[in-house]
């Protein structure tokens, strides 16, 4: 009998630079493309009906300068713009297809803008609480910190996120999710159980710009089931109703199966904008139920903290950034969704960046710029 050599899990296993085998850069590329088949625990959802697209392509954006550069770049995954039920836009690499998910990262805390907004409008949470009273077991890295603070990335604690840093707190994080395999003979806590562990001596922001950190959206979804009363894997399956995805809605989640709102979704393209309409339809979903705040959106585009440079003219208000007149999101690796609430304009761009660290700063405000100029374009019949 011969055996046949394996190794457990080696896309998850913790190699160079302290990082999962999938996030190496010449790993990457694959990782970001079969993320929803890779992490150690996840969920997905059907949807009920699905928003019918039709193609009507606009010229004007693959002929613009900044759309053929992007295109060509080598981290390029996929991109569409529609209005609407009309796809205006739509390309993909040659590895890539309008038929493949593809992680959409830190997008996916999108959705807990959604979920809060919801709460609110209801009735049934005031954001100006502190944390520890919805959950009373958090450590001192939340307690004393309001949920306002929290939704907009205004808080100060020991928990860090560079990734840049071999010993960043997030690597501890990625355990807890599933992203990585836990160092020998240790425990995997949960992720309700790592929130906990966060610690902090004051939580006030003084810096005036974001503290940005995926344990704050971890936070938010804890406060939304407390206060929710449901399984959050409800308000998922809702979303992705409201959205009318045509694919699956993948979500990674912990062993328990608290979801990684963080950044565990990933969709097609087509579903990531068809996701981002839900913002223009102010949170009403296709089937006509509501599974946002309008007002609450409304809202989050005349406040929030500023953002660091090179996005310094953006800010960050509840679980979004905005300039004002749109609202979108960020990934890492390269990922954005911009939603233009005047025009009715999604788009969505995904893409791979394959240094070391996947996370150049400078390499996100030109994309931003090229969805934003597309967005305010005419497209009036």
């Amino acid at each position: 009998m011969t055996e046949i050599a394996t190794i457990a899990n080696p896309d998850l296993a913790v190699t160079e630079d302290n990082k999962a085998h999938w996030n190496l850069p010449d790993h990457r590329r694959r990782g970001f493309h079969d993320m929803h088949l890779m992490t150690r625990y996840g969920s997905s959802y059907r949807a009920e009906r699905v928003m019918v697209l039709r193609k009507r392509f606009d010229m004007r954006i693959a002929d613009m300068d900044a759309v053929r550069r992007h295109v060509a770049h080598p981290a390029f995954s996929a991109m569409v713009v529609i209005r609407g039920g009309y796809i205006l836009h739509e390309a993909y690499a040659a590895d890539f297809g309008p038929e493949r998910p593809h992680t959409t990262q830190s997008i996916s805390k999108t959705i807990m803008h959604l979920m809060i907004g919801r709460l609110v409008e209801e009735g049934r949470l005031n954001l100006d609480m502190p944390v520890e009273h919805f959950v009373p077991e958090i450590g001192s890295g939340y307690r004393g910190t309001t949920v306002q603070q929290v939704l907009d990335m205004n808080v100060v604690n020991d928990y860090s996120e560079d990734f840049t840093d071999p010993e960043t707190t997030y690597w501890d994080h990625e355990v807890a999710l599933g992203f990585r395999l836990p160092p020998a003979g240790s425990q995997v806590p949960s992720v309700r159980q790592f929130l906990c562990g966060i610690t902090s001596s004051d939580t006030a922001n003084r810096s005036g710009v974001i503290h940005y950190k995926d344990a704050n959206t971890d936070v938010l979804a804890w406060i939304a089931e407390r206060v929710g009363g449901r399984p959050l894997r409800d308000g998922l399956a809702e979303i992705a109703d409201a959205a009318g995805i045509e694919g699956r809605f993948h979500m990674t989640t912990d062993r328990e199966g608290f979801p990684s709102m963080a950044g565990g979704l990933s969709l097609t393209a087509r579903d990531l904008a068809r996701y981002g309409a839900l913002f223009v339809r102010r949170g009403v979903g296709v089937d006509g139920r509501r599974i946002g705040g309008a007002t609450f959106l409304e809202n989050s585009l005349a406040r929030g903290v500023g953002l660091a440079p090179p996005r310094q003219h953006l800010r960050y208000s509840n679980h979004l950034n905005t300039n004002g007149r749109w609202i979108g999101h960020g990934g890492y690796g390269g990922q954005y969704m911009l939603a233009d609430l005047t025009s009715g304009v999604v788009g969505v761009f995904y893409s791979v960046v394959e240094d070391k660290d996947g996370y150049p700063l400078d390499y996100y405000p030109p994309v931003i710029a090229m969805l934003e100029t597309i967005a305010a374009m005419d497209f009036s019949d």
